[in-house]
């Protein structure tokens, strides 16, 4: 649109939508956590009580998603920081500093984490008969 509207075209504008889904991506991923929308292979679990289904995520949580973000973020951050310390440009003429982008990653998987703690408190105060989800264990009720 800028560039035939308004007959303008850099390639800032290019490198700025990959700035803006690296955003959407990485800081939208725990929000998708907190309501439970995630992409889970659903063969057997669909079948299970909302007990078990609580316990199983419980593991995941523990054992799956947070040592890998802890890992993400501790692979990430130091190439952030190397990026943000040289002011890192684009190749491209007219490009932009690319920490910013770089730093969706440690950002993201650090919110992650958070988020995977509070879900891990959710689920054990569930269990505890001290917080309430609706039947089928899809949201928390408002």
């Amino acid at each position: 649109m800028i560039r035939y509207l308004f007959d303008y075209s850099s390639n800032s504008w290019l490198e700025i939508q990959w700035y803006m889904f690296a955003a959407c991506v990485m800081l939208g991923s725990a929000q998708v956590l907190r309501v439970n929308e995630h992409v889970r292979v659903d063969v057997f679990y669909g079948r299970l009580s909302s007990r078990t289904k609580v316990k199983i995520d419980i593991f995941g949580l523990l054992f799956f998603l947070i040592p890998v973000m802890f890992l993400m973020f501790y692979l990430s951050f130091p190439l952030f920081l190397k990026m943000f310390l040289s002011g890192e440009m684009s190749n491209s003429a007219g490009g932009l500093i690319r920490w910013p982008a770089m730093l969706m990653l440690p950002l993201g998987f650090a919110i992650l984490i958070l988020q995977a703690l509070a879900e891990i408190i959710k689920r054990v105060a569930w269990l505890n008969n001290r917080y309430q989800m609706d039947i089928h264990y899809e949201r928390p009720l408002q």
